[in-house]
């Protein structure tokens, strides 16, 4: 036997990815046999951490990262206007401006989803636990505003960010402790239905109506507690997506359209949420 080799053989068994322990195995953890366990620790970690902070119940806050303060807006707007001025109208710098236009003209609803997390946060805290906690994606736009007012009140905020290509950093706005990062889009919505007391959805793109559509297929075939789910801009909503449409061409039924309320003030819609769970009580928070 030759000792050289036997020390040699050793070293490779010390060495080898099998002879590290399992959990920190980072390799092993994030192999594809290990999908469900990381799903696990997912909804395992976040679920923790709200305990611990007595979050009992949230108002889900969903909408555009692309809305932006007025100030932001207009500046952006002023600097393509300039650039025409310099270069002529461009077919594609003539659309960049539209657009721009467009973005400042949403920019209310930044300041209107503030001022509604405002309004809720007042009433968040409940005999030592805390209801009606403003959880939002924890990125730009939409999401920082209702962050943001929240922080304006000191209360208790969430953010779910989620692992993107362009990597999503979380605005600064949210309770340190209460910002997480998720790698499954299907559990990051888990977290944001199953404490919801209520769902205002502001004007958004693709990534807003998934999350609309999801809660509202959860409603409709009844595998979540029920909630008011409330679309926020009347105009934006009745152009983006015409319910009555659906309704008129059977492909859902009519009384699945009282589903959705419209709210154009945040008055208006913390009115609907608490006339909503007034007039049903035993609407209990549960997981879908």
């Amino acid at each position: 036997m030759n000792p050289q080799h036997v020390a040699e053989n050793l070293e490779q068994i010390i060495n080898s990815p099998s002879y590290v322990v399992p959990e920190l195995d980072t390799d092993f953890l994030q192999s594809e046999a290990m999908r469900g366990l990381r799903m696990q620790l997912e909804y395992t970690k976040p679920q923790l951490y709200l305990e611990r902070k007595k979050i009992n119940s949230t108002i889900i806050l969903f909408g555009g990262t692309q809305i932006v303060e007025e100030e932001q807006a207009q500046e952006k707007l002023d600097v393509l206007k300039k650039q025409r001025d310099a270069e002529g109208d461009r077919p594609e710098l003539i659309r960049a401006i539209h657009r721009a236009e467009r973005q400042l003209a949403k920019s209310k609803y930044y300041e209107e989803a503030r001022a509604f997390a405002t309004l809720v946060s007042q009433h968040s805290y409940n005999n030592d636990r805390y209801d009606y906690v403003v959880v939002t994606g924890g990125g730009p736009g939409i999401m920082e505003a209702g962050n943001r007012g929240a922080y304006d009140v000191g209360a208790p905020t969430i953010g779910l960010n989620i692992t993107l290509p362009e990597e999503q950093h979380p605005n600064p706005y949210i309770t340190p402790g209460l910002c997480f990062l998720f790698h499954y889009f299907a559990m990051r919505k888990m977290h944001f239905l199953m404490r919801a007391k209520a769902l205002v959805v502001f004007p958004g793109g693709f990534g807003t109506l998934d999350e609309l559509f999801d809660a509202l297929t959860l409603r409709q075939t009844d595998r979540m507690q029920a909630i008011p789910i409330i679309l926020y801009g009347t105009d934006y909503w009745k152009q983006a997506i015409n319910f009555q449409f659906l309704a008129d061409e059977a492909v859902v039924r009519d009384e699945h359209l009282e589903l959705v309320q419209f709210a154009d003030s945040p008055t208006e819609a913390w009115d609907i949420i608490q006339k909503f769970h007034a007039a049903n009580p035993e609407a209990k928070v549960v997981a879908p």
